[in-house]
């Protein structure tokens, strides 16, 4: 085995920033790294490549993705199925990997990271964020339903109506019911948005449901580009508590979010415009492997966040529009809302982005 892994000692609830005293850690780690192990049996050579991260120092990230490979190459000899290598993502929470991104401020518990393609993001171990797409699209279990009714009435009609066999009039049934069940779906489903208010007045009724069967809640209603933002103001959560699941699901948030969520035991929201929506392209990342903190005064990138910042003044990520619920309003949620609000620029009237 070439290379020799050294063993790291520092726990991982000490290598990243810890929130609340009794929750788990959010994982947004500072420093990052990557270690490299092969092993040749029969003629046959593997390569294993794993990240490490820390808050610490980049040499607790170096010795903890030493670690980490050792394990993995430990467990691939003895036969266990695993990637010989993590993808090479900015962002990569919803996957099991911490989030790794430019930790730009700190302030309080909460951590502002700017993402892979350039955009700035609030993080958050305790303050409830959900964001809800509207749904532009019938459900794919619409489509295919439609089409086997369909495949199967003109495999019938077909059959009946030429004399045709069998496997003919199946495989022009199945082709014509292809054709219509997706235009057919899409005329229900347009019908079906156009008699219920339309995407947004859907998800607005979906929310106001929510919050009716839990009158001690609290939630702030935002407008994004593509649907609505919800912040929760009554209490603090765990990301992983059973209550924010169950809320996640009765309330329809994108399941890599939610899973997110939970495997980085943080909430997070977009606080700038998407570059792309500004006419301008998104970050290209100049690291290769792992971030550190010194690539962020690289020329390059400094050059493109310049240009994002100036373009992106023009410009709110949401717009708030509606406060739902009875409860109190918890002193922690109201600072990390007027961070949020402040930088989102939500109660201005630019457009959003």
């Amino acid at each position: 085995m070439a290379g020799r892994a050294a063993v790291c000692s520092v726990p991982l609830r000490k290598l990243c920033a810890c929130s609340s005293q009794g929750q788990a850690p959010m994982i947004i780690p500072k420093y990052w790294a990557e270690a490299r192990l092969q092993h040749r049996e029969r003629r046959r050579q593997v390569t294993v490549r794993r990240f490490g991260w820390s808050d610490l120092s980049l040499e607790q990230a170096q010795a903890h993705a030493e670690a980490r490979v050792a394990d993995a190459m430990a467990q691939i000899r003895a036969g266990v199925e695993l990637a010989r290598r993590e993808r090479r993502v900015a962002y990569n929470g919803a996957d099991g990997l911490p989030i790794r991104e430019e930790v730009v401020q700190r302030k309080g518990e909460s951590v502002i990271t700017r993402n892979g393609y350039g955009a700035l993001c609030l993080n958050t171990p305790n303050v409830l964020f959900a964001d809800i797409d509207f749904v532009e699209a019938p459900d794919w279990r619409l489509r295919w339903t439609l089409t086997g009714l369909l495949a199967l009435a003109f495999a019938l009609a077909l059959g009946s109506a030429f004399g045709q066999g069998w496997g003919s009039a199946l495989v022009g049934g199945l082709l014509l019911g292809l054709i219509v069940g997706g235009v057919l779906s899409r005329l229900l489903f347009r019908s079906w948005m156009a008699l219920s208010g339309g995407v947004e007045g859907l998800a607005r009724r979906r929310i106001q449901r929510f919050v009716e069967r839990r009158p001690d809640w609290r939630l702030h209603v935002y407008r994004t580009p593509a649907g609505l933002r919800l912040l929760a103001m009554h209490r603090l959560f765990d990301p992983r508590e059973p209550e924010v699941a169950a809320a996640f699901e009765a309330l329809g948030v994108d399941a890599d979010y939610a899973r997110m969520c939970r495997n980085q035991n943080c909430f997070r929201a977009r606080l700038t415009p998407k570059p792309w929506r500004i006419d301008l392209p998104r970050l290209r990342s100049p690291y290769a492997a792992a971030w550190r903190p010194e690539h962020a005064d690289l020329p390059a990138r400094r050059s493109w966040v310049a240009k994002y910042e100036r373009a992106s003044q023009g410009f709110a990520a949401c717009r708030h529009v509606d406060a739902l619920g009875s409860g109190q309003e918890h002193a922690v949620a109201a600072q990390v809302r007027q961070l949020h609000d402040s930088v989102c620029k939500s109660a201005s009237v630019l457009p959003l982005a």
